[in-house]
């Protein structure tokens, strides 16, 4: 860092937040409060306009055809399961480094997640392993696309033709992300997407999405959601309360036309960050597999002595996180697989040396340059 940067990291004082969301809400306050007025007006709160606007736009941005909004991205993981109709006890693959949903969305379907290790260049599913997981009983992959990279969907659907599997994208992190020109969300048979307020793409509140271009597996999520039912008091299968509220979608669709341009801001911190961190001691800045467009959900580094690390940042009112501190084959939510330490060592390595610095579209650029002068910091005081 040069002197400037140093001068201007140590004389700040505000705190860095990891994530500021009031800036970007502030910033369409009056688009809000215009659509919540009109919903408020009309009372059309579940349903209607405001839901089908959204999920035309957001199947459009997506490249595919049909979007089915949910109240969550862990309930978009369970229905699409259920959308397949899977037969009780099938084995659905996925990575052992993600949030739990991804697995609770399996469990939910009466499946069993089957873990494939992490890639440790990308933190992504390892395309070389997943053949060797696949059993009679496997029915389907959910690749992650995880802190806003794209997995390597090529070789997974390459692998799941050869072997008649469905291929459900986790998308959740990676709206707007892409792969060789084309949008994460469009290579799966279905992909599952949060909207949680810190996302790229937030609502105020929770709320999902599953999109596809099958026209029946649309069909059927939509009875899914709404107790099975196409009329009112009519109920044709089994469903669930499981609707994203029109708010919600109102407030969705007006942040959806801000998405890439937060998404190229996200981009930008990212590249500053990794030309200032690549010659840090102890620090492994995240890679870009070739072809992808990494939109940078979360930034995370690989450090030597993370304790070390969070000291530093909290002696210079720097927030973190780690994302994720337990794998999910080592929560006690799962201890009947079975699957005790070593089980995936690429993982069970990153998990303990990951942190995710503070990344969000509205980051200063004298924010960044104070985390980049306390990892500085940090890699001296451990004498790398």
């Amino acid at each position: 860092m040069s002197q400037p940067e140093e001068q201007s990291a140590t004389r700040l004082k505000d705190p860095v937040p990891f994530f500021d969301l009031r800036l970007q809400t502030e910033s369409l306050r009056d688009r809000f409060m215009e659509v919540t007025e009109a919903l408020f007006k009309s009372s059309a709160f579940i349903g209607g306009a405001a839901v089908s606007d959204f999920e035309e736009a957001f199947a459009e941005y997506c490249s595919t055809k049909y979007c089915v909004s949910l109240h969550s991205g862990t309930a978009a993981l369970h229905l699409a399961l259920m959308a397949l109709e899977l037969e009780p006890g099938s084995e659905v693959i996925t990575a052992p480094n993600s949030f739990i949903a991804t697995a609770e969305g399996i469990s939910f379907a009466g499946c069993k997640p089957v873990f494939v290790d992490a890639d440790e260049s990308t933190f992504n599913i390892d395309p070389d392993l997943i053949e060797r997981a696949i059993t009679p009983r496997t029915r389907a992959i959910i690749p992650v696309h995880l802190y806003g990279q794209p997995a390597p969907m090529d070789r997974i659907l390459e692998i799941a033709r050869k072997h008649n599997l469905a291929v459900i994208e986790d998308a959740c992190q990676a709206h707007g992300a892409e792969l060789h020109g084309r949008r994460a969300g469009s290579f799966g048979t279905m992909a599952c997407f949060s909207f949680y307020p810190s996302k790229n793409l937030g609502a105020a509140g929770d709320g999902g999405a599953v999109v596809t271009s099958d026209e029946k597996l649309a069909e059927r999520l939509r009875l899914l959601r709404n107790h099975g039912s196409k009329v009112k008091y009519y109920h044709d299968i089994l469903g669930h309360n499981f609707r994203l509220d029109a708010l919600q979608c109102a407030i969705l669709r007006i942040k959806l036309t801000e998405l890439n341009r937060w998404n190229n801001q996200r981009i930008e911190i990212a590249w500053y960050y990794n030309a200032k961190l690549a010659d840090v001691p102890g620090v492994i800045v995240p890679e870009t597999m070739d072809g992808a467009k990494h939109v940078f959900h979360l930034y995370v580094v690989r450090v030597k002595d993370r304790a070390l690390v969070q000291q530093v940042f909290a002696n210079h009112g720097i927030q973190s996180a780690i994302h994720y501190p337990v794998p999910i084959h080592r929560q006690p939510a799962y201890a009947d697989l079975g699957l005790g330490e070593g089980s995936f060592p690429v993982t069970e390595r990153m998990t303990d040396s990951i942190i995710s610095l503070p990344i969000f579209p509205e980051l200063t650029r004298e924010q960044q340059d104070r985390v980049i002068y306390a990892l500085r910091e940090a890699a001296g005081a451990s004498r790398v």
